[in-house]
């Protein structure tokens, strides 16, 4: 199969249409050098291609990969292929383009002796544990492949841009979700006048469940569905699990005096039961 170029972007980066008239980008060594516009090149040379779903997004990739260097761009791939391999979750196609602005505009910084604090890094490690081991990975990586030493602060940015990407949302919202959670959490462990082993499964599972309970709330709403069949289960729920359901409606009652966010009453009954599981767990490990 044969490409025709639409735009040489570099040496190594080409944007490109197939047969169909797709337009794609591709990259490899030395791949755009001494081609023009129109000419055709054999698919056998690529190394990678790059097709977003979304335009905007192909967009987004096509500006990026002409401000930052090739190599940066290409660590950023194989960090974003080991995050998708090591976290459940599906992650947004965006990722790379977040990432790789991220790593490249974070390598300028330290080179420039600019190091900026993550203010969020415990509730980032305490709150997103699977996408912060993600982050150190990272830097890790950048380490070994580009000699440029991050601080662990990056780790925390880098974590975001992962939980970020799994959320759907923006950065800004990012940074409310994280302080909700972590806040959540904080209004759970007073409740209950202990601090929960935050390396177990289940505190983890609550974790995961206050994360997208925040991304809900602060996106795109709360169902309230089968309103006679929750009634009656709320009421079980709340005889049985007493002491965890009113620990939800603390947490309701802490999302709507500070963050002004009305929780509705199934959230409230499946929290109760998430917080009945994390306190079970911690009984049993005891």
């Amino acid at each position: 199969m044969r490409f025709r170029i639409k735009k040489v972007i570099n040496n190594n980066i080409l944007c490109v249409t197939d047969a169909d008239g797709s337009e794609m980008i591709v990259t490899g060594r030395g791949l755009g050098f001494g081609h023009k516009v129109g000419e055709q090149v054999d698919s056998a040379s690529v190394q990678k291609t790059y097709r977003m779903t979304n335009p905007t997004v192909q967009q987004k990739l096509l500006d990026l990969l002409e401000q930052i260097p090739y190599e940066h761009f290409l660590l950023t791939d194989e960090l974003v292929g080991e995050i998708r391999k090591r976290i459940s979750y599906p992650l947004n196609e965006s990722l790379l383009i977040t990432l790789a602005d991220h790593i490249n505009f974070a390598i300028k910084r330290q080179k420039q002796g600019l190091l900026y604090k993550n203010p969020l890094l415990e509730p980032i490690r305490e709150c997103y544990p699977e996408e912060f081991k993600m982050g150190r990975y990272c830097i890790k990586r950048i380490k070994e492949k580009l000699s440029v030493s991050l601080p662990e602060d990056e780790a925390g940015f880098i974590a975001l841009h992962i939980v970020n990407a799994e959320l759907n949302t923006s950065m800004s919202v990012m940074n409310d979700i994280t302080r909700f959670v972590d806040g959540c959490i904080k209004v759970i462990e007073s409740y209950y006048g202990k601090k929960f082993d935050h390396t177990s499964l289940a505190f983890s599972r609550l974790a995961v469940h206050l994360r997208f309970f925040a991304q809900r709330l602060f996106q795109n709403g709360q169902d309230s569905g089968k309103e006679e069949y929750d009634k009656k289960f709320r009421s079980l729920i709340a005889r049985n699990c007493k002491e965890h359901y009113q620990c939800a409606e603390t947490v309701a009652a802490y999302a709507e005096n500070v963050w002004h966010k009305k929780v509705s009453d199934e959230e409230i009954l499946f929290m109760a039961i998430h917080l009945k599981r994390v306190n079970l767990s911690e009984q049993h490990s005891d």
